[in-house]
């Protein structure tokens, strides 16, 4: 598969599909990118759990780190890789030692790894590299536009107000 670009129908299939996503490098520092993906995907209803072995013991929004992908009980539907591209190979391999192996491979913004996506889509992985679900989902939603971004979703349906006075949107407007 090429990873130049993502059908906008592709990133929203990912998003509505995952529930649960194990991110590798997470932060407990509220002035790292980590950090705020990871509160974003919370409050749009996703389970998220840290993945940061030196923060092992520590928590984040309440969420207890694992020191590894093998550490979290349970399925883990998406891995999002917050290392670095070297970095990545590994994870991968990490993510692909797990049963059930998750269905996407999120690399972050910057990270790029083609061997990496090239083992996982070999077990029939599914592999975003270079993009930010925090984004993705926000610009889908709609929601990146309120800061002025062009999200290239146009809508007329008003945003529900949230029960903290926050308004969100979701990628299901479509429907």
């Amino acid at each position: 598969m090429s990873h130049a670009e993502y059908s906008d129908d592709l990133i929203r299939a990912i998003l509505k599909d995952v529930r649960r996503i194990a991110i590798v490098g997470a932060s407990d520092n509220p002035a790292r990118p980590s950090y705020f993906v990871l509160k974003y995907l919370k409050e749009r209803g996703y389970e998220v759990i840290p993945v940061n072995p030196a923060r092992q013991g520590a928590s984040v929004l309440d969420i207890p780190f694992a020191a590894s992908l093998a550490d979290i009980e349970g399925p883990i539907d998406m891995v999002e890789v917050f290392r670095n591209s070297e970095a990545a190979y590994g994870v991968v391999e990490e993510a692909l030692a797990l049963k059930p192996t998750p269905k996407v491979i999120w690399l972050q913004l910057g990270v790029y790894n083609e061997a990496a996506a090239e083992l996982a889509e070999a077990q029939g992985i599914s592999v975003i590299m270079n993009r930010c679900p925090k984004i993705e989902y926000g610009r889908l939603s709609g929601e990146i536009s309120w800061a002025g971004v062009n999200s290239r979703v146009l809508s007329a349906k008003r945003p529900q107000l949230s029960n903290r006075g926050f308004q969100k949107l979701s990628i299901d407007r479509r429907s």
